[in-house]
């Protein structure tokens, strides 16, 4: 598929009522608002196609940059055009969607640990979602790769801007639900933190309690294994 041919299946394929969905999550008004279940089924038919991503992105539409997130190879995004697409980001939405793409690039630790030191609120985000990632998905780090990040999201969670100390709150419980020895230690540094307060705007979105949500993510893992 071109270029051109998939701008103008995504602009058939919004509703109205998915706007008005995505203005109340952040989206801007460059968007279709395309349902994930539409984007889906484009992504299996164009696959992965590099040049094809790089150009949905360079539209600035919401809904081709996170159907380039999709169809993205991960395999050819290297520190450079990471940097250059993690300063477009606009919005936690396309943040989320990014993350999951920029993870599986082999710059992506490089990455993680200079974005988590951004004050950028879309960039920390990105990074802090990035080492959540980490967390979850590489069984090769060791526990001890973590701890010292448990350290900083305990001193400086709550002076971080909003959607950065979401994406803190979900790492901490990431790190929590890794290993035993860091549920532990999460759980400790979630009693010392308290309640992390996030504005999730005109949405249903409520921010999770670090410590029940541990528990219980870590007693269903027991019990699989």
């Amino acid at each position: 598929m071109t270029f051109d041919d998939v701008m103008k299946e995504l602009e058939t394929m919004g509703t109205e009522q998915n706007r008005k969905v995505y203005r109340r999550h952040g989206v801007g008004e460059n968007m279709f608002g395309v349902s994930y279940a539409n984007l889906g089924a484009l992504k299996k038919r164009i696959k992965r196609d590099q040049a094809l991503a790089q150009a949905l992105w360079a539209s600035g539409n919401h809904d081709a940059r996170v159907l380039a997130t999709m169809v993205a190879d991960p395999a050819q995004l290297g520190e450079a055009e990471l940097e250059t697409w993690a300063g477009d980001l606009d919005c936690y939405v396309l943040v989320d969607n990014f993350v999951g793409m920029a993870f599986r690039s082999p710059a992506a630790r490089a990455c993680m640990e200079r974005w988590i030191r951004s004050d950028d609120e879309w960039i920390g985000r990105a990074g802090w979602n990035m080492l959540g990632q980490f967390a979850m998905h590489d069984p090769v780090l060791p526990d001890e790769f973590f701890t010292p990040y448990l350290h900083e999201i305990e001193v400086d969670i709550h002076t971080r801007k909003n959607r950065i100390r979401a994406a803190m709150n979900n790492t901490l419980i990431a790190i929590g639900i890794r290993s035993m020895h860091l549920e532990a230690l999460a759980v400790a540094a979630a009693q010392r933190i308290g309640r992390v307060f996030v504005d999730h705007g005109e949405t249903g979105c409520k921010t999770p309690e670090a410590i029940p949500y541990i528990r219980k993510a870590r007693l269903r893992k027991t019990v699989k294994t």
